[in-house]
Protein backbone atom coordinates (compact mmCIF):
# COMPACT_ATOMS: atom_id res chain seq x y z
CA UNK A 1 0.00 0.00 0.00
CA UNK A 2 1.24 3.67 -0.77
CA UNK A 3 1.77 5.77 1.60
CA UNK A 4 -0.33 8.97 1.76
CA UNK A 5 1.31 12.42 0.80
CA UNK A 6 0.26 15.36 3.37
CA UNK A 7 -1.20 17.69 0.86
CA UNK A 8 -2.16 21.57 2.31
CA UNK A 9 -5.72 22.07 0.89
CA UNK A 10 -7.51 25.29 0.86
CA UNK A 11 -11.68 25.03 0.49
CA UNK A 12 -12.10 26.17 -3.76
CA UNK A 13 -15.97 26.53 -4.31
CA UNK A 14 -18.16 28.01 -2.28
CA UNK A 15 -21.05 27.61 0.16
CA UNK A 16 -24.46 27.01 -1.04
CA UNK A 17 -27.07 29.22 0.52
CA UNK A 18 -29.55 32.03 0.75
CA UNK A 19 -31.94 33.95 2.99
CA UNK A 20 -34.56 30.88 2.48
CA UNK A 21 -32.14 28.28 3.57
CA UNK A 22 -33.64 26.67 7.22
CA UNK A 23 -31.14 24.68 8.20
CA UNK A 24 -27.07 24.44 7.68
CA UNK A 25 -25.30 20.81 6.70
CA UNK A 26 -21.33 21.23 7.49
CA UNK A 27 -18.96 18.41 6.30
CA UNK A 28 -15.72 18.23 6.63
CA UNK A 29 -13.46 19.60 4.01
CA UNK A 30 -13.56 18.51 0.18
CA UNK A 31 -12.54 14.75 -0.67
CA UNK A 32 -10.02 14.29 -3.11
CA UNK A 33 -12.95 13.46 -5.60
CA UNK A 34 -14.84 16.61 -4.12
CA UNK A 35 -11.82 19.19 -5.29
CA UNK A 36 -11.38 17.33 -8.36
CA UNK A 37 -15.27 17.80 -9.19
CA UNK A 38 -14.93 20.71 -7.72
CA UNK A 39 -18.34 20.74 -5.41
CA UNK A 40 -19.44 18.69 -2.28
CA UNK A 41 -19.74 14.98 -1.78
CA UNK A 42 -17.96 13.95 -5.27
CA UNK A 43 -16.75 10.63 -4.21
CA UNK A 44 -19.53 8.46 -6.21
CA UNK A 45 -19.62 6.30 -3.24
CA UNK A 46 -20.48 8.71 -0.87
CA UNK A 47 -24.22 8.67 0.37
CA UNK A 48 -24.94 12.07 0.63
CA UNK A 49 -26.76 12.80 -2.07
CA UNK A 50 -28.79 9.35 -1.80
CA UNK A 51 -29.63 10.38 1.64
CA UNK A 52 -30.78 13.59 0.79
CA UNK A 53 -32.63 12.48 -2.08
CA UNK A 54 -34.47 9.43 -0.38
CA UNK A 55 -35.69 11.95 2.59
CA UNK A 56 -36.98 14.73 0.24
CA UNK A 57 -38.46 11.40 -2.08
CA UNK A 58 -36.66 13.00 -5.34
CA UNK A 59 -34.93 12.13 -8.14
CA UNK A 60 -31.53 11.39 -7.22
CA UNK A 61 -29.87 15.13 -8.38
CA UNK A 62 -26.58 14.78 -10.74
CA UNK A 63 -25.07 17.47 -12.04
CA UNK A 64 -23.69 20.29 -9.73
CA UNK A 65 -26.59 22.76 -10.85
CA UNK A 66 -28.84 20.40 -10.24
CA UNK A 67 -27.73 19.99 -6.82
CA UNK A 68 -27.34 23.23 -6.29
CA UNK A 69 -30.90 24.14 -7.36
CA UNK A 70 -32.26 21.31 -5.04
CA UNK A 71 -30.48 21.93 -2.23
CA UNK A 72 -31.73 25.61 -2.42
CA UNK A 73 -35.35 24.37 -2.86
CA UNK A 74 -35.24 22.59 0.09
CA UNK A 75 -33.76 25.70 2.40
CA UNK A 76 -30.51 23.46 2.93
CA UNK A 77 -27.40 25.50 3.06
CA UNK A 78 -23.95 23.11 2.66
CA UNK A 79 -20.26 24.24 3.38
CA UNK A 80 -17.46 22.97 5.77
CA UNK A 81 -16.18 23.50 8.70
CA UNK A 82 -12.67 23.67 7.19
CA UNK A 83 -11.06 26.38 4.92
CA UNK A 84 -7.85 24.96 4.44
CA UNK A 85 -5.75 21.91 6.51
CA UNK A 86 -2.96 19.59 5.92
CA UNK A 87 -4.50 16.12 4.96
CA UNK A 88 -3.48 13.11 3.57
CA UNK A 89 -5.71 11.96 0.58
CA UNK A 90 -9.34 12.39 2.22
CA UNK A 91 -8.69 10.94 5.82
CA UNK A 92 -10.56 12.90 8.17
CA UNK A 93 -8.22 11.48 11.04
CA UNK A 94 -5.11 12.83 9.23
CA UNK A 95 -6.28 16.72 9.41
CA UNK A 96 -4.21 18.98 11.02
CA UNK A 97 -2.97 22.51 10.84
CA UNK A 98 -6.87 23.77 10.44
CA UNK A 99 -7.96 27.12 9.39
CA UNK A 100 -12.05 27.60 10.25
CA UNK A 101 -14.28 28.50 7.61
CA UNK A 102 -15.87 31.82 8.49
CA UNK A 103 -19.29 31.10 8.44
CA UNK A 104 -20.61 34.56 9.48
CA UNK A 105 -22.13 35.42 5.96
CA UNK A 106 -23.79 32.13 6.20
CA UNK A 107 -25.73 33.14 9.14
CA UNK A 108 -25.99 37.01 8.58
CA UNK A 109 -28.14 35.93 5.18
CA UNK A 110 -30.10 32.70 6.40
CA UNK A 111 -30.14 33.70 10.20
CA UNK A 112 -29.40 31.45 13.46
CA UNK A 113 -30.50 28.47 11.47
CA UNK A 114 -29.94 25.25 13.02
CA UNK A 115 -26.41 23.62 12.10
CA UNK A 116 -25.95 20.02 11.20
CA UNK A 117 -22.89 17.60 11.25
CA UNK A 118 -21.77 15.28 8.54
CA UNK A 119 -19.65 13.43 10.70
CA UNK A 120 -17.78 13.27 14.21
CA UNK A 121 -14.93 14.99 12.79
CA UNK A 122 -17.35 17.93 11.00
CA UNK A 123 -19.09 18.05 14.84
CA UNK A 124 -15.14 18.12 16.95
CA UNK A 125 -14.01 20.83 14.58
CA UNK A 126 -16.97 22.68 14.71
CA UNK A 127 -17.10 22.79 18.51
CA UNK A 128 -13.25 23.79 18.57
CA UNK A 129 -13.50 26.41 16.02
CA UNK A 130 -16.63 27.90 15.22
CA UNK A 131 -19.35 27.21 18.31
CA UNK A 132 -17.94 30.18 19.99
CA UNK A 133 -18.57 32.37 17.62
CA UNK A 134 -21.77 31.54 16.39
CA UNK A 135 -23.39 30.16 19.53
CA UNK A 136 -24.96 27.97 17.47
CA UNK A 137 -25.25 24.14 18.89
CA UNK A 138 -24.31 21.72 16.09
CA UNK A 139 -26.65 18.55 15.62
CA UNK A 140 -24.22 15.14 14.67
CA UNK A 141 -25.14 12.82 12.20
CA UNK A 142 -23.65 9.92 11.11
CA UNK A 143 -21.03 10.47 8.24
CA UNK A 144 -22.17 9.63 4.62
CA UNK A 145 -19.14 8.61 3.93
CA UNK A 146 -17.76 5.17 2.47
CA UNK A 147 -15.62 5.61 5.33
CA UNK A 148 -18.52 4.99 7.55
CA UNK A 149 -18.90 1.19 6.63
CA UNK A 150 -21.19 0.22 9.90
CA UNK A 151 -23.71 2.29 8.89
CA UNK A 152 -25.97 1.11 5.76
CA UNK A 153 -28.12 3.61 3.48
CA UNK A 154 -31.03 2.96 5.18
CA UNK A 155 -29.86 3.37 8.82
CA UNK A 156 -27.84 6.39 7.84
CA UNK A 157 -31.14 7.55 5.77
CA UNK A 158 -33.36 7.03 8.99
CA UNK A 159 -30.85 8.71 11.24
CA UNK A 160 -30.42 11.83 8.82
CA UNK A 161 -34.56 12.39 8.24
CA UNK A 162 -35.06 11.82 11.82
CA UNK A 163 -32.78 15.16 12.41
CA UNK A 164 -33.04 17.19 9.15
CA UNK A 165 -36.69 16.63 7.99
CA UNK A 166 -37.96 19.17 10.45
CA UNK A 167 -36.10 21.73 8.80
CA UNK A 168 -36.88 20.88 5.28
CA UNK A 169 -39.06 23.45 2.37
CA UNK A 170 -41.32 21.80 0.35
CA UNK A 171 -41.49 22.95 -2.79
Amino acid sequence: MKAQTWERVTHSFLPIYNEDSKVLILGTAPSVKSRENNFYYGHPQNRFWRVLAQITAVTLPESVEEKKAFLLSKGIALYDVIESCDIQGSSDSSIRNVVPADLSEIIQTAGRIPVLGNGGTAFRLYQKHQYRQTGIPMILLPSTSPANAAWNLQRLTDAWESKLKPYLQND
